[in-house]
């Protein structure tokens, strides 16, 4: 364990570059541009859009089909992203993905407006949109190495996250206001203005050519997402991680965004479950200003070993309802997400070949994707069966096990931290 304790660097090891260094770097700086305009607008759009919905059928069932579209092109588009990013230049594929995300909410917004939305019309318009979402995903995640020295790939990845959680954090309070004041559908006009500003800040994401994949001589996409599987199943640190957060996604998911408000609405209201929420988001952009500076030998180990703080909030909701322990749970686990989340990235980059890791960061997300609707589907029942509270503290025990799992790969726990 004395290895992930923070130490300086030893005599004649080049120093450590400063939490900001990688913003010296004007692709980086692009980037996170981009990135931070695309999360602002996404986090707008989820609130313009299920009013708009509303105001149009006022049906629940209606809602749950247009946003369901999306997720589902999603999932089944997401491994055809991670190739595509792995053969084409992935500035060039953010800026397309951009660029058609845009157009689909620039339509959606119009018809809105002028009073001429359907519920097939947008149905497509939100399929269309996932689609854009699964090409852009593994390109954004995997372009990171591309912009900085690997050196800086720590601090880079933190500062993602720090542009990640304040986007989202002003992009939801921006959409409530733009709904209440102009209507859903200038809100959605919103979101898709800041695709269009984003693909214009992915056309500066200029990398050396020689970074670039090759696009000559490529065998069919069917056959590189079998390349993909290989290098993700054949490394065993990388599918033991996926596994264990499909389970422990599915368990977060399901408790914080299903029973979570029911548990507020029988106990302490729904003002406090919106504050606890916004104490996790602080936790995050706390968690990445540390993340920024841990120095380990061994950081996936140590990502890993932080996912035991994600029982704290699930275990809260089970046990207690008292308000000063659920915003201190809330806070902490955001602060453990993100000792992972820039743990996993970091690691990810470090240790697979670039001209692969668009397609096997492909099936980390599938992994992910595919885990937070079982969770929120097998919620409610579970609850009705077992009690609200029993289900939370059996989900608190499936994450604690999911990551001990985790924790008994020699492979988690041994690899190392090559920069």
């Amino acid at each position: 364990m004395t290895d992930i304790v923070a130490a300086p660097a030893p005599t004649g090891e080049e120093p450590r570059p400063g939490m900001l260094a990688p913003l010296r770097h004007a692709p980086f700086r692009f980037l996170v541009a981009g990135r931070t305009t695309t999360m602002l607008g996404n986090a707008v759009a989820p609130i313009a859009l299920a009013f708009a919905v509303l105001d149009l059928t006022g049906s629940a069932r209606d809602l749950g089909l247009v946003v369901g579209a999306r997720s589902l092109a999603n999932v089944v588009f997401i491994l055809f992203g991670g190739v595509i990013a792995d053969r084409l230049p992935r500035h060039l594929v953010m800026v397309g993905a951009s660029v058609l995300a845009g157009a689909t909410q620039a339509t959606v917004a119009l018809t809105v407006l002028t009073g001429t939305a359907t519920i097939p019309l947008l149905l497509c318009l939100s399929a269309v949109n996932g689609v854009a979402a699964a090409v852009s995903f593994p390109a954004v995640a995997a372009i990171v190495p591309q912009t900085v020295p690997a050196g800086m790939l720590q601090q880079a990845n933190a500062i993602n996250r720090l542009a990640f959680n304040s986007a989202m954090i002003a992009g939801s309070s921006l959409g409530g206001v733009l709904v209440a004041t102009a209507g859903p559908g200038w809100g959605l006009a919103v979101d898709a203005g800041t695709f269009f500003l984003a693909g214009l800040l992915f056309t500066l994401v200029r990398v050396p050519k020689s970074d670039q994949p090759a696009v000559l001589e490529r065998p069919g996409i069917f056959a590189e997402m079998r390349l993909g599987w290989t290098a993700f199943i054949s490394r065993t640190w990388l599918w033991v991680v996926v596994a264990g957060f499909c389970v422990i996604n599915a368990a977060l998911s399901g408790s914080v965004s299903v029973l979570g408000p029911v548990v507020a609405d029988a106990s302490f209201g729904r003002t406090t479950w919106g504050l606890i929420l916004a104490l996790e988001t602080a936790g995050m952009i706390a968690g990445a200003f540390v993340a920024m500076r841990v120095r380990v030998g061994r950081l996936l180990f140590y990502g890993v070993l932080w996912c035991l703080g994600d029982v704290l909030l699930v275990l809260a909701l089970g046990l207690t309802s008292t308000v000063l322990v659920l915003l201190l749970a809330g806070f902490a686990v955001g602060f453990a997400l993100e000792q992972f989340t820039v743990a996993w990235d970091t690691t990810m980059q470090e240790h697979v070949p670039s001209e692969m890791l668009a397609r096997v960061y492909s099936y980390d997300m599938l992994g992910s994707i595919l885990a937070l609707p079982v969770g929120q589907v097998a919620a409610g029942p579970l609850a009705e069966h077992f009690g609200v509270r029993h289900t939370l503290v059996g989900a608190a025990a499936v994450i604690a096990v999911a990551t001990v799992a985790m924790l008994f790969s020699r492979d988690v726990r041994q690899l190392r931290h090559t920069l």
